[in-house]
């Protein structure tokens, strides 16, 4: 019966990730009963992304991901979720109050016509939080992130926004004056997780489902930065509300992703709130207060004398033979980076009560930052990532890494000891390799680049 139920677990975690959960099987009365489909999904995240490494390799004789981006975005999907550890998401949170207090109707949970108009209305609110979030600067501070990478990969899916989650919560209230909190829960997951497998170039032309669904295809034109993909192709599940409100475009010539302007960067604080930089410093040169607020609440384009989302015309001209930012790094340090940042990894996902996780927190906030200055070669890598292993080493001596270390058949010590050893040699060789004259000079691990916040 076990062996069954988990051949069940497998299945159904795997259909949810396309969005292929029946009603009956995904209608729940109690938000409290419904699945955490997306912390479920990580088994699945990681085999289609080492999958799709196989295939790539295969298919072009190269890789298609890289080590620093690919860590990039996955360290932005992990800082993008660490809200939710400390409290409700803020969409689930808003929608049960707007719920419980002002809801016209109440359709029953349990029937397929509820689940049916929620997986649409769920779908269509994300439609207009996606389409918002390109065409209002201080929305699109935020959704930037996901389009910062200059790949396309499964690993870009997981490149996600910290504060995007604060804003997008307001567009899917109407829906919470008439659909039940938990068939929200379901279908709000449902959706993050269908749009997972599109982020891949590997996947062609789908025929007829081409016309109503989003698909590989489809959405990397929305990641494109020429001139024929900007502000296209928003749909989450379905492409026909593009298709609907004229925003809809096909794939024709060679796509280059990225951003308009790339930040060129792998430090992971930089990649989330550069954006909310530009902005400040943009406002300030307008003195006019209509100027300094279209700003922000107009389209990242906009200038005095524009229409609202600007004039995309006057954008850096795509040639298709761009290349990706793929700075050359040495062999040890690539290797020393994926080390540490499978151990925060593992941290991650072991973090218990509500004090360590706000202490674990800054320490994995600290880790990626570390390690982004490490893949950007910046002069104060070393003294930033010497810093952060004396950290580490002593949460370690001291014991407050000890409930969040998994629970395998090795005694917790000779785990301790395994974690400990290499972060303090990696400690004492940062140390060693940095120059304490200035912190601006060249570490003799790091090769100076031009890079400032």
């Amino acid at each position: 019966m076990a062996e069954t139920m988990d051949l069940g677990s497998v299945s159904r975690g795997f259909r949810a990730m396309f969005s292929m959960l029946s009603p009956n099987e995904s209608s729940f009365e109690k938000v409290e009963d419904v699945p955490p489909y997306v912390q479920q999904a990580t088994p699945f995240f990681v085999g289609l992304m080492v999958l799709e490494l196989v295939l790539g390799t295969l298919k072009t004789g190269g890789s298609v991901v890289t080590i620093s981006d690919g860590i990039t975005s996955i360290s932005a999907g992990m800082i993008s979720r660490l809200p939710t550890l400390v409290m409700r998401g803020c969409e689930l949170t808003a929608y049960m109050y707007v719920w419980d207090r002002f809801r016209l109707v109440e359709l029953p949970w349990d029937s397929a016509w509820t689940w049916w108009f929620t997986f649409l209305g769920v779908d269509f609110c994300y439609y207009w939080v996606h389409r918002f979030a390109h065409e209002v600067s201080v929305l699109w501070a935020s959704h930037q992130v996901h389009h910062s990478s200059e790949y396309y990969n499964l690993t870009t899916a997981l490149r996600q926004s910290l504060t995007q989650q604060f804003t997008s919560w307001i567009f899917y209230m109407p829906l919470a004056l008439v659909a039940p909190p938990a068939i929200f829960a379901v279908h709000i997951q449902l959706n993050l997780l269908y749009q997972f497998w599109i982020h891949t170039e590997l996947i062609n032309d789908l025929g007829p489902l081409e016309w109503i669904f989003n698909t590989p295809k489809h959405h990397r034109v929305h990641h494109g930065r020429n001139l024929y993909c900007i502000d296209k192709n928003y749909g989450g599940i379905l492409i026909i509300w593009d298709r609907l409100f004229d925003t809809f475009a096909l794939e024709s010539d060679k796509v280059i992703y990225g951003l308009v302007y790339p930040i060129r960067t792998f430090e992971i604080l930089r990649v989330q709130l550069h954006y909310y930089f530009y902005l400040w410093r943009k406002s300030k040169y307008y003195k006019k207060i209509n100027n300094k607020l279209s700003t922000f609440f107009k389209g990242p384009s906009w200038k005095p004398g524009k229409p609202r989302l600007g004039d995309h015309s006057n954008n850096p001209k795509v040639t298709g033979k761009e290349v990706p930012h793929d700075p050359s790094w040495p062999l040890h340090l690539q290797v020393y980076v994926v080390v540490h940042f499978l151990l925060v990894l593992a941290v991650y996902h072991d973090m218990l009560s509500q004090l360590t996780i706000l202490g674990m927190t800054g320490y994995i906030l600290l880790t990626l930052t570390a390690l982004g200055y490490i893949m950007d070669q910046r002069p104060t890598a070393a003294f930033l990532e010497m810093l952060r292993c004396v950290i580490m080493v002593a949460m370690l001596r001291f014991g407050y890494m000890k409930p969040l270390l998994p629970s395998l058949s090795v005694p917790t010590e000779v785990r301790l000891r395994i974690i400990t050893d290499p972060t303090s040699s990696s400690a004492g060789s940062w140390m060693k390799m940095y120059d304490y004259d200035s912190m601006e000079k060249q570490s003799k691990f790091i090769c100076v680049l031009p890079a400032s916040l």
